[in-house]
């Protein structure tokens, strides 16, 4: 809900982290999505594209959690000069309402959705499952935590492009949500669910 939320005041010790591969899943909720979005507002002309959107990919494949507002800007989840943090624990209502209301003062309307995020397609699916099958050849992960990080990598990268492209929200939260279905029939992910639905721990599998 943050991640598309058009303003957040967050405490200073905010824990926050997309942390859905832990139980065999991708971000869902448009939350993949929104990371691929944020990556390519990054790109500048002329750069190296690849690394920004690899950041992006690991802040979520390693199920990275922010342990303070402040290191939550640096993962991306939040925004600079968009998202506000309160240090005074309890003033973060009363700072969100006033945001509220300063939005609500300027004329705020429904954000269009975007129809210019630019997807990076094979060439950066191809390095990323690269990576993958590194990984997992060494053990560093599972079989299975590979499936979850290529179908994280297939969805950020655009799908099945042959090159980069202007793509839509609603083209990647399909793939998105096709991604995450896909994975809710698998049984090792449900094994994952059910482990920390009834122990609070993830298991490894």
């Amino acid at each position: 809900m943050s991640l598309h939320a058009d303003a957040v005041q967050a405490g200073a010790e905010t824990y926050i982290g997309l942390v859905e591969l832990g139980v065999g899943l991708i971000p869902g909720g448009g939350g993949t999505k929104e990371f691929a979005l944020r990556a390519s507002d990054e790109y500048k002309e002329g750069q190296i594209e690849n690394p920004i959107l690899q950041d992006r990919f690991l802040t979520i494949a390693q199920a990275k959690v922010a342990t303070s507002a402040a290191e939550a800007f640096d993962l991306g989840i939040l925004r600079h000069g968009t998202d506000a943090v309160s240090l005074n624990h309890s003033r973060i209502i009363a700072d969100a309402k006033q945001k509220a209301l300063e939005l609500a003062d300027a004329g705020y309307v429904r954000p269009i959705e975007r129809t210019d995020i630019r997807v990076l397609g094979r060439g950066a699916l191809g390095a990323m499952l690269t990576g993958i099958n590194a990984m997992q050849f060494a053990n560093y992960i599972s079989e299975h935590d590979g499936k979850i990080a290529g179908k994280l990598a297939y969805v950020m990268c655009g799908g099945d492009l042959s090159e980069p492209a202007l793509v839509s929200e609603q083209y990647l939260l399909d793939l998105e949500r096709e991604a995450f279905l896909s994975l809710c029939g698998e049984r090792k992910t449900l094994e994952r669910l059910q482990s920390v639905l009834k122990t609070g721990k993830p298991i490894r599998n």
